[in-house]
């Protein structure tokens, strides 16, 4: 019987491994080394260069002092780190991992969000558009005003409400037309990145803006 949807995985994502996984049952040294549990054949990539650790509080991930160092979602680790689900791992600029508290690929449908082509998690902030998980994960200002639109339903939210929703009302007033623009833009841009057939954020002139989520299989 296989058990591994009982423990955190590991599933590679852009680099040589791509698609594979692991089960966070045990230590996993991740290097160059022939004797690492993951083995990156990759220059940039030290012998020994990171470690995920599983403990009682959750997986551990530390840098071991590799020569062009371990990304946490983007930015340099310097320190150990307790790994959250949806969190990506990046081994130098070779290979890039996610991280899964357990082996689900696809949330069930949650919240207001009816099951359509796009599926959101806000807990783990995972975006799927046609069954395909957005990676790397969007920014947490473009995930604001995606779940937003999300838990609405398709119902035309104002621009206002959109600033205020991403900005917070302490930063709205700062907030220029084209900044909002600019994220509604690279937002599209991603989704279209995995479905250029459709264009989930419509813009209602003189109203707002609305997503337009279609049922799976339209």
């Amino acid at each position: 019987m296989d058990h591994d949807e009982e423990y955190p995985m590991l599933v590679a994502q852009e680099g040589p491994l791509k698609g594979q996984r692991w089960a966070l049952s045990h230590t996993l040294m991740l290097g160059r080394d022939s004797t690492c549990e993951v083995v990156i054949q990759d220059r940039q990539v030290s012998r020994f260069h990171a470690r995920l650790t599983p403990t009682a509080e959750g997986v551990m991930l530390e840098d071991l002092g590799s020569k062009n160092g371990t990304n946490h979602n983007g930015a340099e680790l310097t320190a150990p780190v307790m790994l959250q689900d949806g969190d990506m791992i990046g081994v130098a600029l070779a290979q890039q991992f996610l991280f899964l508290t357990s082996d689900a690929t696809m949330p069930l449908a949650e919240g207001a969000g009816r099951p359509g082509r796009m599926m959101m998690e806000q807990k783990s902030r995972r975006v799927w558009v046609n069954q395909q998980q957005v990676v790397p994960p969007l920014s947490a200002q473009q995930f604001k005003l995606l779940w937003l639109l999300y838990e609405s339903q398709g119902q035309v939210i104002s621009r206002t409400d959109l600033v205020t929703a991403v900005w917070g009302e302490e930063q709205m007033a700062g907030v220029s037309d084209q900044a909002l623009d600019a994220l509604i833009r690279r937002l599209r841009d991603r989704l279209a990145s995995l479905d250029p057939t459709h264009q989930y954020i419509d813009t209602v002139r003189g109203h707002g803006v609305r997503l337009d989520n279609p049922p799976v299989g339209e």
